[in-house]
């Protein structure tokens, strides 16, 4: 039976991860939807377009491709971005054009028409509320602004990248207020959405919990 997942939740929950190694484990085919959002954001960036100028953002929207290849790189454009979407400066203009209505309209429609034949697990910020409100299983993943900022650090540190805690935190801490407030599409959990707070789970316990969500949610 093919079915389509969404997990929801705010930066660096796990989200990504799980829903990767969920994917690989049912079968089922991973898109990474804020991978969108971030491959978006890079291109206004590196195209130096005022998102407040409609016109000129429209004409990009219209000429950018976002796709992944067969290993779950991003690419835009048909270039792999996978790494140069992974910043913070990055990630805060995410939040910031994702709450723009014609940058949502061009992705959301992108990620209903993939899931569409089924078989799909999302995840992002408004997959079971906005992109998949009829998902089989929706999942709303969680943690602390504190063991999300230590896990961004110690991926920064692995990288060996130089990198401040404290800037790491009040980073997530301002994305968390940005997603929650933004007019079009808000972070928020769907009514019928299952919450699972990840903060003092490994990743293997984190899958071992969503796969008991999933088979518990497909007996009913």
């Amino acid at each position: 039976m093919k079915i389509n997942i969404a997990i929801d939740g705010p930066s660096s929950a796990g989200k990504s991860t799980i829903a990767k190694a969920i994917a690989k484990k049912l079968g089922l085919i991973h898109i990474d939807t804020g991978a969108m959002y971030r491959a978006c954001a890079l291109a206004i960036m590196e195209a130096k377009v005022n998102p407040e100028d409609t016109e000129a953002l429209q004409k990009l929207l219209d000429a950018i491709v976002i796709d992944f290849d067969s290993c779950g790189h991003v690419l835009l454009n048909g270039i792999d971005v996978s790494k140069q979407i992974r910043n913070d400066v990055v990630s805060m203009k995410t939040s910031e054009i994702s709450s723009i209505g014609i940058v949502r309209k061009k992705l959301v429609s992108l990620q209903q028409k993939i899931a569409s034949k089924k078989g799909y697990i999302l995840d992002g910020r408004d997959i079971g509320t906005v992109v998949l409100p009829d998902a089989d299983v929706k999942i709303y993943m969680v943690a602390s602004a504190e063991c999300r900022a230590k896990r961004r650090y110690d991926e920064y540190v692995k990288q060996n990248q130089k990198v401040d805690y404290q800037e790491i935190y009040d980073s997530i801490v301002k994305r968390d207020y940005q997603d929650t407030h933004r007019k079009i599409s808000p972070l928020k959990k769907a009514d019928d959405a299952i919450e699972l707070d990840t903060s003092n789970l490994s990743v293997d316990e984190v899958v071992a919990e969503v796969t008991k969500i999933i088979d518990d949610k497909l007996k009913k």
